[in-house]
């Protein structure tokens, strides 16, 4: 057992926590190597913006898919088999010299990870004291958010002072190491009763959401597509170097980590209607002045960070503002709906990433923030078109 302050919690949650720290890391660090990978592999950072596709189409198909697969199965045995397939998919990619090796290698990641990630949170969820879920589930998702601002800028770091194969092997290790400790800690959970694809799939028809869903994937088109060409566009485009692409993906890190419980608090004061409506506008806002000021052929410096800063803030915020959305549109079958709208997320940044490496090569670089805010822009009259269902204190006294 483990002390945060007068509280004890097992070492196997800081296990689950270490191991979405590694997805998180895995799935956002391409943003910071992408030139590095282009130039070893001889092609375009276009072409390499695809092992970004690669991953987040694998995990948005493969989630569904696996989670009926697995239903049935003992959690930690679904653990631990997707933590190794995930560490040796990632370890393949220290010795990888083909891009389309490399792409079958991500493909391989991200349905490994659409295992890990899910089956984390139930192993964290049904072996949680009474009354302390909440706690213990938010220790694990606090993996993906630390991701953020430590392993995403670390392994940028790591990609500078050594090779972008560093980055893949330095995640290759962690997750060995969390590994073999997963299948001597962490406890098992027996699988239960088989849910059916078609009923995963029955809240779509739920009008509200899949408008939800929609705008999740017009905001992973957007959104997470600028984030994953940010490093390309500052160390190509405004010809910096490495480590200043490792400083602004640490700012967007720490600014990303409060920007998710500044989202929490107004989709709690404001209601979730009105929280995402604020948190959407503002981020297709944002990337428009980062599209302008590239055109107007912006150096790197004080302006361009605080641009990038006020990006942060709405591009992290969305999260809770959007699964409360997802959760009051179908009360009944919320956690389906909600796996949904992650699937619309990670579905919309991997055909963002490609049609980004096709903007990357052949238009500009201000066309990838410049599209990413129109396709945010179509997000925000999605959700305008969503019926009012109140569930938070503030709306319903409005």
């Amino acid at each position: 057992m483990l002390m945060m302050g007068k509280i004890s919690y097992p070492s196997w949650l800081f296990l689950l926590f270490a191991a979405t720290l590694a997805l998180g890391t895995d799935e956002f660090v391409i943003s910071g190597i992408l030139p590095a990978i282009a130039s070893d592999l001889g092609t375009t950072t276009g072409h390499v913006g695809l092992l970004v596709t690669a991953f987040a189409l694998a995990f948005c198909i493969a989630s569904p898919v696996i989670a009926v697969a697995t239903d049935k199965y003992d959690k930690k045995k679904v653990l631990v088999g997707g933590l190794l397939i995930f560490a040796i998919a990632n370890g393949l990619m220290v010795v990888v010299n083909s891009l389309w090796l490399a792409l079958v290698l991500r493909v391989i990641a991200g349905i490994s990870a659409s295992a890990v990630s899910p089956t984390a949170m139930a192993i964290a969820g049904s072996r949680a004291p009474s009354g302390r879920e909440g706690k213990f589930l938010s220790i694990v998702t606090a993996g993906l958010t630390v991701a953020l601002f430590t392993g995403v800028p670390f392994g940028a770091w790591i990609g500078d002072i050594w090779s972008w194969r560093g980055t893949f092997l330095v995640i290759t290790m962690v997750t060995a190491t969390v590994t073999l400790l997963s299948a001597a800690l962490t406890p098992h959970v027996p699988g239960g009763t088989t849910t059916s694809f078609s009923e995963r799939l029955s809240p779509i028809y739920n009008r509200d959401v899949i408008l939800l869903v929609i705008a999740m994937f017009l905001n992973g088109a957007g959104g997470l597509t600028f984030y994953s060409y940010l490093g390309s566009i500052i160390e190509v485009g405004l010809d910096e170097s490495p480590s200043n692409v490792t400083r602004t993906l640490l700012l967007v890190g720490v600014v990303g980590v409060v920007a998710v419980f500044l989202g929490g608090i107004l989709t709690d004061r404001a209601g979730h209607r009105a929280a995402r409506s604020i948190i959407i506008g503002g981020h297709a806002v944002s990337l428009g002045f980062i599209g302008t000021f590239l055109l107007s052929k912006g150096t790197y410096g004080i302006a361009f960070f605080m641009l990038i800063a006020c990006w942060s803030v709405f591009a992290w915020a969305l999260s809770p503002a959007m699964q409360a959305s997802l959760i009051a549109a179908d009360p009944d079958r919320a956690m389906l709906a909600a796996s949904l709208g992650i699937s619309g997320m990670y579905g919309g940044a991997g055909i963002g990433a490609a049609f980004g490496g096709f903007l990357f090569d052949h238009v500009g670089l201000a066309a990838i923030p410049l599209v990413s805010g129109f396709l945010i822009a179509v997000a925000w009259v999605s959700v305008q078109l969503i019926r009012r269902s109140p569930t938070s204190t503030s709306e319903r006294r409005s």
